[in-house]
């Protein structure tokens, strides 16, 4: 009996299988450079198998050439399980990326605060968006908003040019940011 002909997988199902997989063999755990990856059959062509990407498995080429054209009674975990953990990843990176959104905004607010005690202590100033973006931004992050806040009321009480008091603002909070 004359073997069936199929038609060759494409690259871009041969990466998306891969990237699926984790560029990670299924059997052997084996990745690059070690090994070559190749893409297995869970069904083999010779049985009636597809090349359809739900039969599709990587595999390193010790490892294919191994199965040659047995049929797996077993999908590795790394097939059968990866449908439901790519859904699990996606529903952690959209709540990361609104952690991360809610992050920003009470940033944003805070930076804001500190420029509003600064604009109403020297009216016609206000901080530029480059010291409130790598300055006032940063302090906050090392020492958090009310340490920056009475940093901010106490360098603007106590020096009354608008330039000097930005100096003497960053020297407290260096200076607090150093004995922590």
């Amino acid at each position: 009996m004359k073997p069936k002909s199929r038609k060759p997988l494409s690259k871009v199902l041969r990466f998306e299988v891969f990237k699926r997989d984790n560029f990670t063999c299924a059997y052997c755990g084996n990745t690059p450079p070690r090994v070559i990856l190749e893409i297995d059959h869970i069904e083999p062509v010779s049985n009636g198998g597809t090349n359809n990407i739900n039969n599709l498995i990587t595999s390193c080429f010790d490892c294919n050439r191994g199965k040659r054209n047995i049929k797996l009674d077993t999908i590795p975990n790394t097939i059968s399980d990866n449908f439901d953990v790519i859904i699990e990843k996606e529903k952690q990176y959209k709540a990361y990326q609104k952690v991360l959104k809610k992050i920003n905004k009470r940033l944003e607010f805070e930076i804001q605060k500190i420029d509003d005690i600064y604009s109403n202590s020297f009216h016609g100033y206000m901080l530029s968006d480059n010291f409130k973006i790598a300055s006032v931004k940063n302090f906050i992050n090392k020492l958090g908003f009310l340490e920056v806040e009475e940093s901010m009321y106490k360098a603007c009480s106590y020096i009354k040019n608008p330039y000097e008091s930005i100096k003497y603002f960053c020297g407290i909070c260096w200076n607090k940011i150093k004995n922590q």
